[in-house]
């Protein structure tokens, strides 16, 4: 392996979660936000902080850094708005009313058991105890006391913390130890524990950014398909016999893709003190189109992945596609989209960190990666520098490896340290050292999903709620038209509107999902256009009432299911 061959490795870690929030009442549907916010960002951050020799690029969704604020303040002033919280600090746990009781028990062993309940005996026992009584219905399980919904909330909480945080503070060892009669001093100690987390964490990412160890970038504002948004046509690029909803497009929306860019780049520069120069489109979803517009608006970078680009260089080349390792590795400008620079992440390592290495030992797992990567460097050409992007969901996968990654990553990043040859690095340092790049015609619509944007269009229930979208969207337009709202009942009806925009309302559709999360997020969704024509003042169509969908899958670990990448 000749000596002088060096390889530049960008991890990016991308965090998103969707709009939870009930825009009327400021309630919180799901709290999948905070809970990621006590475990996976904080550990993602404090494993950067612990290795000064590894550079990465963070991605935040700005929809998620609001829940994050919002709940900042939530903890601050004690104003709870979120139910689950409520439990955990409830006064007496044997007041419950019979709603309260049934939501501690459906979310309570939200988890991947095998990493986050079977691991703590006590928690076990109350998941036993649970399932023992659940066959007898609401009789049997009115047997179950204030001192078991006391435990039962506490563990949850404690199974939810990140491993570094464990290892940090007191607090949790001692309820570890103490294991059952939780009190409510115990939990409102743990409340504040939780508080200290999330109110940390943007400030932690902003310290490493300051300090050059981390390139931040962004997501467009609430998360959409953009591609989409612009053209629903487009899905036919990849995926030529695709049946389309019945609407032909989406009513102006290269208007609103500039919104997400535009309201995305603000709440960077407003966050982080900083200019965005990079943005990965909600699930790695582009085209020509799209990337026309974010090289309108200055962006540097976007990213994509090796699908994508196997597909767009097999239309440039007229059908025939060279060896992967001549092509994938590297960067690319896009002839269509003048001063923008392309990357495209290696599918096989980032599924292997998403999906595979949570069943490895981490040093077996963090060796094989770095093996992987030496490969890839001793098949390049003498003196080359091949550019490997490893992308995927920063916060999904980790609940599945044992203690939330923490020995992985130390092993992978120690390792990444000591190289001699790897550097990670970011985009944006990847381009001031690399201003010469390969050139690419244009892109062929897809996603970081199968090359193709059919996890988001192209079923009947998908389609289905395309066409309520793009309903609401004239709606939408004819009232903002009229003039019959003022300036805040504008601003509200467009914040409402960019909520339905978002992604994981169409992924979710589909009886490939489980059961349990497509009836979820049906609900959320109907209920977010339903929101939007209250914003209006117009009533919903009769449509929201009835589901797109109707999913058959079963998955225990409803909620948290692990992501593409």
């Amino acid at each position: 392996m000749p000596a002088r061959n060096k390889l530049d490795l960008v991890l990016v870690w991308h965090m998103h979660q969707p709009d939870y929030r009930d825009h009327a009442s400021g309630e919180f549907r799901q709290p999948w936000v905070y809970l990621h916010a006590i475990k996976d960002y904080c550990d993602m951050a404090s494993h950067l902080e612990r290795h000064p020799g590894v550079r990465a690029v963070v991605n935040f969704v700005p929809v998620l850094l609001d829940q994050i604020e919002d709940y900042v303040r939530q903890f601050a002033t004690g104003e709870l708005r979120d139910p689950l919280l409520r439990m955990l600090v409830h006064p007496n746990l044997n007041e419950l009313r019979a709603g309260e009781r049934h939501l501690l028990r459906e979310w309570c062993f939200r988890s991947n058991h095998v990493t986050m309940v079977t691991p703590f005996p006590r928690y076990r026992r109350l998941h036993e105890l649970y399932r023992s009584l659940e066959g007898g219905g609401e009789a049997a399980l009115d047997f179950l006391s204030g001192a078991f919904y006391a435990d039962l909330v506490t563990w949850y909480h404690l199974s939810w913390i990140g491993e570094t945080e464990r290892r940090i503070r007191p607090l949790a060892a001692e309820l570890l130890a103490k294991g059952e009669g939780f009190t409510h001093a115990d939990r409102m100690h743990l409340f504040d524990a939780l508080g200290q987390i999330v109110s940390g964490l943007l400030p932690r990412y902003r310290a490493l950014a300051a300090a050059g160890r981390i390139e931040l970038s962004a997501t467009p504002y609430a998360h959409p398909i953009a591609p989409l948004l612009l053209d629903l046509k487009c899905a036919r690029e990849a995926m030529p016999e695709a049946p389309l909803p019945d609407a032909m497009s989406y009513p102006g929306g290269r208007a609103r893709v500039f919104t997400h860019i535009d309201q995305a780049a603000a709440s960077h520069e407003h966050r982080f003190g900083a200019r965005c120069e990079g943005m990965w489109p909600a699930e790695g979803a582009v085209s020509t189109a799209f990337l026309q517009l974010l090289a309108g608006r200055g962006l540097r970078w976007a990213a994509s992945s090796e699908s994508v680009l196997a597909n767009s260089l097999r239309r440039a080349g007229g059908g025939s596609l060279p060896e992967r390792s001549h092509y994938l590795y590297r960067g690319y400008r896009i002839e269509a989209a003048p001063g923008l620079a392309v990357f495209f992440r290696d599918e096989k390592l980032s599924d292997l960190i998403g999906f595979e290495y949570a069943r490895w030992h981490g040093r077996d797992a963090a060796n094989h990666f770095v093996g992987e990567l030496d490969a890839i460097r001793s098949r390049a050409p003498a003196g080359a520098t091949p550019l490997v992007s490893v992308i995927l969901d920063g916060e999904n996968a980790w609940e599945h490896y044992p203690y939330n990654g923490y020995y992985f990553f130390e092993d992978l990043y120690s390792s990444l340290e000591a190289h001699a040859f790897i550097r990670s690095t970011t985009f944006g340092r990847y381009l001031a050292d690399t201003p010469n790049l390969a050139s690419l015609p244009a892109v062929v619509a897809g996603s970081w999903v199968y090359g193709t944007l059919s996890t988001w269009i192209g079923s009947p229930d998908k389609n289905r709620a395309w066409d309520l979208l793009c309903a609401a969207k004239q709606s939408y337009d004819l009232v903002i038209d009229s003039g019959r709202l003022d300036e805040q009942e504008k601003a509200a009806a467009e914040a409402q509107l960019m909520v339905c925009e978002g992604s994981d309302w169409f992924w979710w559709c589909g009886d490939y999902n489980p059961r349990a999360v497509v009836r979820s997020f049906d609900e959320l969704y109907r209920g977010n256009l339903a929101g939007l024509y209250a914003r209006l003042k117009l009533p919903p169509p009769v449509e929201l009432a009835s589901p797109l969908s109707q999913g058959n899958a079963e998955s225990e670990s409803v909620g948290t299911m692990r992501r593409a990448g």
